[in-house]
């Protein structure tokens, strides 16, 4: 949305401004609450609506589609368009979606006691980054708003940029994470946690998602909030001396703005006493994986036409919102730890042997409610009885659980394996499942079992918990039961067998005799209401029962309100421990998730070496997702020396992308704790994955394809180490052949030579196949595929040693390209390798072994035949032509000295000359291969 549209609906619109002087007192308030947030498009309460006014009105009408309205008063007409309270969801959602920030302008006074204007404040803001509605988050997710803090300059050495400072906190649970870095280092971060939204300090750097349509939005707050004293102090109510907890400055200043930015969302009522867990992390503690390689690998988004699957979907059978949290949570940051990836193998392991007590842990936790936003909620002062009584619910699992784990620990069960060891994470894990009994009690001694969705309307607060409001319930049921049982002893009083007693909010009870009947009215009614065919009627009676009905029924509602507020103030004050419960419910399911998809996926655990030499050997591989999807899947071995590279050659559509996949994926399912899709595997700990896989261009950011291959490129080559895994896929293959071919070697040497990473690259450039003779680390893989009678068959299959051909043109066939493109494509094919590739072409039966002869213009062994062939045939013209040559001039002594009969008559010495005149061991491969396609174009020409 253009900056210019959205400052006439946010803030104080111009429309009100103009006659601001002028304003009735409701509007004046509407105003105010306009001005005080800038930044917003103001919902003003007014009865059962939002409403916004003038130019805010057009664009709620807009985009909520709504009708727009008028309300007119002494100063003019003013546009006016609102949403229902009571459904207000979608339709914050569509205000969201379309760039604004909302803040909500609510009643905050009891327009029943109100004397005059209501009154009004801003009690929330809601912000893409800060939405706490249930209504507005997907379950089981996180929403992150960050904050970025400059570091001031130069380092400590007046040479680099001092780190900057990155914070970002899910107001709805509560999380809170704090790291800092180089810009570079940020951005990866930023990218990792995928924030909703982004307030940047005046200092800092500007950062861009590396997804623009996915991406987070922007703005700049208050450059106060980010002054280090102002931070310090907003963080003291958090953490005990700030000062002491964080990695400099930039850290400080981060979480402080981030925490206002909270606050200020929430209504500015102080504090979020429910955010403590502030936690300071280096990212290097966890295997970084970049956008890019989230991306690639398909971790949690899948791009593919028509496709959908993801890794994380791939691994979810979390059974409560909690555990999917945590899941999703490891999956973007794996584990580095070697002892700590082996723990959570262990508890892996222990579940997916032990399966009736893997289902009744997962039959258990589908009842758990996500109790980070519970008691987010209950904190806040906004949880209401259903909330309460979902954490009744909660709790009472957990005896169920740590009952079951001690079954898994091998203790108390009677299938003859009470001898087997526990893990030590299992036990922890029972350990931390606090039962808060005392607070699951008091719940269920308080709130009744099935509220009413509204706390200040009775109802709430189960019979026996208070005595004065039981008495106060009792005397409201007794009037009641008077006034039931005053209509049918009336009318036996006065015979009337029409009369009834009703009741309404107006008028309250009343005896209702029509006209016909009213000559039978006796002397102690009192006439309340006439009507058109009736008259209503009370007695002094019925007046005084009235008394004691309404007012016992409003104290008992006041003091069920009271009490409840007090019941969440004392469940509020155990936050800590039930976020304590939370996190453990939260890895229990994850664990349980991870272990289901263990056995059901035939998944093995990994060998986790953690020694400087170890590489990655994998029996029997596969892709965990596309195995998902295909009826069949050939699985692949994979032994990947520590810094040693793996040029991966073979057919279009082979398998080559998906081995690299497989590869990588068995890392971070490792390093997450999973098991891995194989036979058998042992795995490094890597501390960072790269990957430059597939074709993509940023249209909106001024990339080419190319130009963002280069940029991914670069980073991967700046860095990279020898404790990094590489993925490359056709590298160079956006440019020009000659220079798209020297940047992937020159990237492979790079990569050998300079970095010791541990790379597979994937590429057509059958050339590169060379580097294993050049370089002691590099070794070359193909897959393989048969061609008969014109068909090609993919085997999938990867072995050792360099491919012979790609097979384009048969896959292009195989896609449906048109069947004369396919022949004018083998026709120039074959003019280019020779007449073998006819041959091939034609019915050969070969498989993929050796340098490709059609790739790219090589010309291969193929090639280097013909033109020996004709060297040899060469030679031998040469010497006919010279023994003719002789005999010539000896019998005709006319031809002596002719310069022209000096010359051999065919061009074929000249071709013999030429080919032995060149230095092969001098040129470039690529110098060598375009001399060989000018020797071969000549035979050509000359056949």
């Amino acid at each position: 949305m253009p900056t210019a549209d959205r400052e006439t609906v946010t803030g104080l619109p111009p429309g009100i401004a103009d006659a601001r002087e002028e304003l009735t007192p409701m509007l004046s308030q509407y105003a105010d609450l306009c001005a005080a947030h800038e930044d917003a498009l103001v919902l003003f309460q007014v009865g059962d609506f939002y409403e916004a006014f003038c130019e805010a009105a057009a664009a709620v009408a807009r985009v909520c589609e709504v009708t727009l309205t008028e309300r007119s008063d002494s100063t003019g007409d003013y546009p006016m368009a609102g949403i229902p309270i009571d459904n207000a969801a979608p339709y914050l959602e569509s205000l969201l979606d379309a760039g604004y920030r909302v803040a909500l302008g609510d009643q905050v006074e009891d327009a029943e006691q109100a004397s005059g204007l209501v009154d009004r404040a801003v009690t929330e803001v809601i912000t893409p980054g800060t939405v706490v509605e249930d209504e507005l988050l997907e379950a089981g997710t996180t929403n992150y708003v960050a904050a970025v803090a400059g570091g001031g300059g130069a380092g400590t050495d007046g040479t680099a940029p001092a780190a900057v400072g990155l914070a970002a906190v899910d107001v709805s649970t509560g999380e809170c994470l704090v790291t800092s870095g180089d810009r570079d280092a940020v951005a990866e971060e930023l990218d990792r946690i995928a924030p909703a939204e982004l307030i940047a300090g005046p200092d800092a750097p500007a950062f861009e998602p590396s997804d623009a349509e996915r991406g987070w939005t922007t703005h700049a707050y208050d450059p106060g909030a980010f002054e280090r004293r102002a931070a310090a102090e907003r963080l003291e109510p958090y953490l005990p001396a700030p000062d002491r907890r964080f990695d400099g400055d930039a850290e400080l200043r981060a979480a402080g703005a981030v925490l206002a930015y909270a606050e200020y969302t929430q209504g500015d009522d102080g504090p979020l006493s429910y955010v403590t867990r502030i936690r300071r992390y280096d990212p290097r503690d966890r295997l970084r994986l970049d956008a890019a390689a989230q991306r690639s690998l398909e971790l949690f988004e899948n791009r593919g036409l028509g496709a959908s699957d993801t890794l994380f979907d791939a691994l979810d059978e979390t059974s409560c919102a909690l555990g999917r949290r945590c899941l999703e949570r490891w999956l973007r940051r794996p584990l580095v730890d070697a002892e700590a990836i082996r723990s959570r193998h262990d508890a892996v392991g222990e579940l997916a042997d032990r399966t009736l007590v893997r289902e009744a842990l997962g039959d258990a936790l589908s009842a758990a409610y996500d109790l980070e936003r519970l008691v987010g909620r209950i904190s806040r002062g906004r949880a209401d009885a259903r909330d309460l009584r979902s954490l009744h619910a909660t709790l009472a699992v957990v005896p169920e659980l740590k009952a079951t784990l001690a079954g898994a620990d091998g203790e108390d069960v009677d299938d003859g394996s009470a001898d087997r060891p526990r893990t030590d994470h299992l036990r922890d894990l029972r350990d931390r499942l606090d039962e808060l009994t005392a607070v699951r009690e008091l719940i269920d001694d308080a709130i009744a079992a099935n509220p009413p969705p509204e706390i200040t309307e009775g109802g709430v607060i189960r019979e026996g918990f208070d005595g004065d409001l039981d008495d106060l319930r009792a005397t409201e049921r007794e009037g009641r039961e008077w006034v039931a049982d005053l209509e049918a002893s009336e009318r036996e009083r006065t015979g009337i067998d029409s009369l009834s007693v009703g009741h309404n909010q107006v008028h309250g009870y009343y005896i209702e005799v029509t006209d016909a009947n009213l000559d039978r009215v006796p002397d102690d009614y009192r006439r309340r209401q006439t009507l058109k065919n009736s008259e209503r009627y009370y007695t002094p009676e019925l007046k005084e029962r009235e008394e004691e009905i309404v007012g016992a029924a409003e104290r008992a509602d006041a003091l069920e309100y009271e009490l409840f507020v007090d019941v969440r103030e004392r469940v509020a004050r155990e936050t800590e421990r039930i976020q304590g419960l939370a996190d453990a419910i939260a890895e229990l399911d994850a664990l349980r998730s991870l272990a289901t998809v263990a056995v059901e996926g035939d998944y093995v655990r990994p060998t986790v070496r953690d020694d400087p030499d170890a590489g990655v050997e994998i029996e029997g591989g596969r892709h965990p997702v596309v195995e998902r999807a295909e009826e069949s899947f050939v699985p692949n071995d994979a032994d990947l020396p520590r810094g040693s590279i793996a040029v991966i050659t073979g057919p279009n559509m082979s398998g080559k992308s998906t081995y690299m996949r497989s590869v990588a994926l068995a890392v971070v399912l490792a390093q997450t704790g999973s098991f891995v899709p194989a036979q058998a595997a042992s795995l490094p700990v890597f501390d960072r994955l790269f990957t430059r896989v597939g074709a993509s261009d940023d249209i909106a950011g001024g990339q080419s394809t190319f130009m963002r291959e280069m940029s991914e490129l670069t980073e991967i080559l700046h860095d990279a180490g020898t404790d990094s895994l590489v993925l490359l896929d056709e590298v160079g293959r956006g440019t020009a052949t000659t220079d798209g071919r020297a940047i992937a070697r020159a990237a492979a040497e790079f990569i050998h030579d300079e970095l010791g990473a541990t790379a597979l690259f994937a590429t057509h450039y059958h050339d590169l196949t060379d580097l294993a003779e050049e370089r002691e680390r590099a070794f070359n893989l193909h897959f393989t595929a048969t061609r008969e009678d014109g068909d090609v068959t993919f085997l999938h299959r990867v072995v050792p040693g360099a491919s012979s051909s790609s097979y384009g043109v048969e896959v292009a066939e195989l896609a449906g390209v048109p069947a004369p493109v396919v022949d004018r494509s083998r026709d120039l094919v074959a003019a280019e390798t020779g007449d073998a590739a006819v041959s091939d072409a034609e019915g050969r039966d070969t498989e993929t072994d050796g340098p490709d002869p059609a790739a790219d213009g090589d010309q291969g062994d193929d090639a280097d035949a013909s033109l020996r062939e004709f060297l040899a045939e060469g030679d031998e013209r040469e010497e006919a032509e010279s023994a003719d040559a002789s005999a010539a001039t000896d019998s005709d002594p006319a031809n002596d000295g002719d310069p022209q009969t000096d010359q051999p008559t065919s061009s074929a010495t000249d071709l013999t000359a030429a080919l032995r005149d060149l230095d092969l061991a001098r040129m470039t491969p690529i110098e060598a291969l375009n001399a060989l396609h000018d020797l071969q174009s000549r035979v050509d020409d000359d056949r």
